[in-house]
């Protein structure tokens, strides 16, 4: 993964926001590449029942790469060593109030996940085959920036998860180095 090593990145001030972290984890199933995605349960008291990768806030005294490893970690059960980071795409400032770092990470061959049911709904391995694809871009009335749709997993996927995914896309399957800080949220997501 040259491509990320490659991508320089851009960092975005808190300026009052949390920062958190998001794995974007890239697993091997037999000759095929993909990522997990999950669903989150519907019991949780922040975007429940959205499509998410695996990440969370940062704790005390962690960075973006720890933080992810920790959240793959708990959501997922599991783990991944810092030396398996292949690096960071762009934060993503978000509606609700975080600045999101996603940190792409190795897992290798697939190994069996222990969803947390307090936190994910089901866990989801999406081919890097089924993420090449074009989003979908739409306008609202609230703002004057693009609101971006990934089509994919026979259902439509919202930023911030989408702009991640998409960007993860240009950057490592595409080697273009496409920003994405631009792309609006659905309404759902403000809260």
């Amino acid at each position: 993964m040259d491509r990320l090593r490659r991508f320089p990145r851009r960092s975005v001030a808190l300026d009052g926001r949390k920062a958190a972290a998001v794995a974007v984890t890239v697993v091997r199933r037999g000759s095929a590449h993909g990522l997990w995605i999950t669903y989150r349960a519907a019991t949780l008291r922040a975007h429940a029942r959205q499509w998410a990768l695996p990440g969370g806030r940062l704790d005390p005294g962690e960075d973006a790469a720890t933080a992810a490893l920790r959240e793959l970690h708990e959501e997922l059960g599991v783990r991944i060593a810092a030396d398996q980071v292949l690096g960071l795409l762009d934060d993503f400032p978000t509606r609700s109030g975080y600045v999101i770092t996603p940190v792409v990470v190795w897992a290798g061959e697939e190994v069996p996940v222990d969803p947390n049911p307090a936190e994910v709904a089901s866990v989801h391995w999406l081919s890097l085959a089924e993420l090449d694809i074009e989003p979908r871009m739409l306008t609202i009335p609230e703002s004057d920036r693009p609101v971006i749709q990934l089509p994919i997993l026979n259902t439509l996927i919202h930023a911030p998860t989408a702009a991640v995914l998409y960007q993860f896309r240009e950057v490592a399957l595409h080697d273009r180095h496409t920003r994405v800080d631009e792309l609006e949220q659905p309404l759902f997501a403000w809260r």
